[in-house]
């Protein structure tokens, strides 16, 4: 398209990207003053992106300087990929296309070997290199049925935070706390300015609870929001949803669990967000009373540099597997990896399976198996043994989680 243009964003010209990509996702207002002021920190120079067509803004994508912990405990610089929009009046015409390889260029020209987002649509990344790593629960308790059992872990205390007290302290105690787990990663300033918005103290109706430790030492925190409904025209039920809970261990989670289904005249909670291993059902005397209510993606992952993916991650005790890797968005990429417990290296070897990157990219932090992929058809196998292999290589201790929307 020969009026399709490029490139970076000026300063000058966040505001409108911004408010293209919140159009994109049907908002009809203009983002206020106040809001703004806090999302534009979101916004870092060089990363950033605008497609132009006829010299007109007609479509933007974005990432935040992030970090996500892989399988293994290491910590690699990563791409968190947002504000992607087009115009509704200009789909259809290769502008998404255009950004995505722009972006992904630009990221391995920063040596920022993963690029991550959450999907809208689950048919849209994939053809850009982007897999389905991890998954969540969204969660329903009713009050009526939220006593915890006598075994689960009691002691500390939690107290009400918010305002400049929790502007502080909470980006510290994410960074300390939010470890042990592939899947988790950095929330820069920028996300923090925007994620505390709505809290209390900010005039919204985001509440902050810390939980402190028997020694005082706070290790973790739960961001929840009531809503109640008229009771003269409704039933005046209140419903308290729990947007972000983040503990050092299960005693700082069953705390801050354990306070918030406390609260007087709550009638449910939902939660968002949940790792899939969290054991609510089994804290609580009846654990039917916690409901599933859906299993939701989380994070979706691009391995933009996979032999510095692959080498950083930690690997199962299996013979080692030879994986043929297709990509042709980033074609350097493309080539024959040999897997095994001591690492990961290119070869020459014959491969025995054969997958594209955004495969690589779901298999990566460990939420599926090769063998359910293979079973899907979607990944070919020319060796059926090495398949069984490729699972006990790819496993891991604990599901991935990420929990941190962006």
């Amino acid at each position: 398209m020969n009026d399709l243009d490029v490139r970076h964003l000026a300063e000058s010209e966040y505001r409108a990207a911004h408010e293209l990509f919140v159009a994109s996702l049907h908002h009809t207002e203009r983002t206020p003053e106040e809001r703004w002021a806090r999302s534009v920190t979101r916004y870092e120079p060089g990363r950033a992106f605008g497609a132009f067509l006829g010299g007109e803004l007609s479509g933007t994508a974005m990432s935040l300087s992030s970090a996500l912990e892989v399988p293994g405990g290491a910590v690699l610089p990563a791409a968190a990929v947002t504000g992607v929009g087009v115009r509704a009046d200009r789909t259809r015409r290769g502008l998404l296309r255009a950004l995505m390889d722009a972006q992904l260029a630009d990221l391995r020209e920063r040596g920022e070997p993963i690029a991550m987002l959450h999907a809208s649509e689950t048919t849209i990344y994939p053809r850009f290199g982007y897999g389905l790593a991890s998954r969540t629960y969204r969660l329903a308790i009713a009050s009526s049925l939220a006593r915890m059992r006598p075994e689960v872990p009691v002691g500390g205390s939690v107290r009400l935070v918010d305002g400049p007290a929790a502007e502080e302290l909470l980006p510290e105690l994410y960074a300390r706390i939010a470890t042990g787990r592939p899947g988790l990663i950095a929330r820069n300033a920028g996300w923090w300015a925007t994620r505390l918005c709505d809290t209390a103290g900010n005039g919204g109706s985001t509440r902050i609870a810390v939980r402190s430790d028997e020694s005082g030492a706070d290790d973790g925190f739960v961001l929840f929001a009531p809503s109640k409904t008229d009771h003269r025209f409704g039933d005046g039920s209140v419903t308290v949803r729990i947007t972000d809970l983040v503990g050092a261990g299960p005693a700082a989670s069953a705390s801050l669990w354990r306070f918030v289904l406390g609260l007087d005249l709550m009638t449910e909670v939902v939660a968002i967000d949940r790792p899939l291993d969290e054991p609510l059902h089994w804290w609580l005397e009846e654990r039917r009373g916690c409901r599933v209510e859906r299993l939701d993606d989380d994070l979706w992952v691009r391995l933009v540099d996979v032999p510095t993916a692959l080498a950083a991650r930690s690997w199962g005790a299996a013979e080692p597997v030879v994986v043929e890797v297709r990509d042709a968005t980033l074609p350097d990429n493309a080539g024959n990896y040999r897997i095994g417990p001591d690492g990961a290296v290119r070869c020459a070897e014959r491969p025995q399976l054969a997958l594209d990157a955004a495969l690589l990219g779901a298999l990566y932090l460990g939420d599926v198996a090769p063998s359910t992929l293979a079973a899907a058809g979607l990944i070919e196998v020319r060796e059926p043994a090495a398949l069984d292999r490729a699972d006990r290589l790819f496993a891991v201790p604990r599901p991935p989680w990420c929990g941190t929307g962006f």
